[in-house]
């Protein structure tokens, strides 16, 4: 009986914190306005980070991390572009680079998460409506700005949606645009292993491989299109991942 006390009271302190955390939260959602926000909130940003870092523990997910050296040659400032196969790689990038200043452009229905979908806001998340060309571009130019103000680094996923390691999709060149108009260089990186966490998790270990294969200076990146652009970093991907490009 007492090994049975122990284990309830274990388990409902346990219970207690994420009742406590989540009212927490809530109450910080509560501060979040409507508007974009043109600069990141650092305590928001620690909080959704440590968060980040509690789902990989939670969910039994391991890093790795290679080529982390060549952020280095960017000065500070980039765009990064990965492949998109799973809802993991946000929180899998965020903990796997120790990236304290990072957004991401991702679609309007994640801002629409209970909590969660209003911090993100907070951090200068991007919401993108790749239905509205015109809309879609007005993101690319928020997005532009903020990162040549050097307010955050911005990360996107040219797919524009999970391609769930069938192969990569086509990418969208337009995001490319993001460091042409900021002045800054493209990062490209490949992740693997995020697809098989939602049925790995909890119980079984699922280590999770961040490459870091190119940086794009800024001056090949004013040089080139695009599409030139576009073409190149979905190349390296369908390499270093080992997927075939699907068109």
């Amino acid at each position: 009986m007492v090994v049975l006390y122990i284990i309830l009271a274990i388990l409902g302190g346990i219970v207690g914190l994420i009742i406590i955390d989540l009212l927490f939260l809530a109450v910080l959602a509560c501060f979040v306005r409507r508007e974009q926000y043109d600069k990141p909130n650092g305590f928001y940003r620690a909080i959704l980070t440590f968060h980040y870092r509690l789902l990989m523990i939670l969910c039994n997910i391991g890093i790795k991390v290679s080529g982390r050296e060549k952020l280095k040659q960017t000065g500070g400032k980039y765009l990064i572009v990965a492949n998109h196969i799973s809802n993991y790689d946000p929180f899998v990038t965020v903990v796997g680079l120790k990236e304290k200043n990072l957004a991401f452009i991702t679609k309007p229905e994640n801002f629409k998460v209970p909590i969660f979908g209003k911090m993100s806001k907070k951090c200068c998340y991007l919401a993108i409506d790749r239905e509205n060309p015109r809309n879609a571009m007005k993101t690319i130019l928020k997005a532009a700005e903020i990162l040549k103000n050097g307010t955050t680094n911005i990360c996107v996923y040219p797919e524009g949606t999970r391609n769930h390691g069938n192969g990569l999709l086509p990418f969208h060149d337009g995001v490319f645009k993001i460091a042409q108009k900021a002045e800054c260089p493209v990062v490209v990186a490949a992740i693997t292993g995020t697809d098989k966490t939602h049925k790995r998790a909890p119980f079984l270990r699922t280590t999770v491989k961040i490459e870091i294969l190119r940086v794009i200076g800024k001056e090949e990146v004013e040089s080139r299109t695009s599409h030139d652009l576009s073409g190149e970093a979905r190349r390296l991907i369908a390499v270093a991942t080992g997927e075939k490009e699907r068109a």
